[in-house]
């Protein structure tokens, strides 16, 4: 699953550590989801879009790998939330 997590992040001025403090989780965590290594579960999911504001859909989205047209369109959903 793709993210926009970094980007929120950055755009609330907050450290990883800052982020995994607020929605209590390690900053391993955080540093793994915004890397795409790891999947939070559909509560965390929440949580997090919860704490940014935005609906789940803005923060985490599936990209489907079936054209360029599509990639570039995920780029283009994190850039316009910075």
């Amino acid at each position: 699953m793709k993210n926009c997590l970094r980007s929120h992040r950055k755009k609330r001025g907050l450290s990883q550590l800052e982020l995994a403090d607020a929605v209590e989780v390690t900053r391993q965590s955080i540093i793994a989801m915004e890397a795409e290594k790891y999947d939070p579960s559909l509560p965390m999911a929440y949580r997090m879009a919860a704490f940014f504001h935005v609906p789940v859909e803005t923060l985490f989205y599936n990209q489907w790998k079936e054209s360029e047209a599509i990639q570039d369109k995920g780029d283009a959903i994190c850039e316009a939330d910075s």
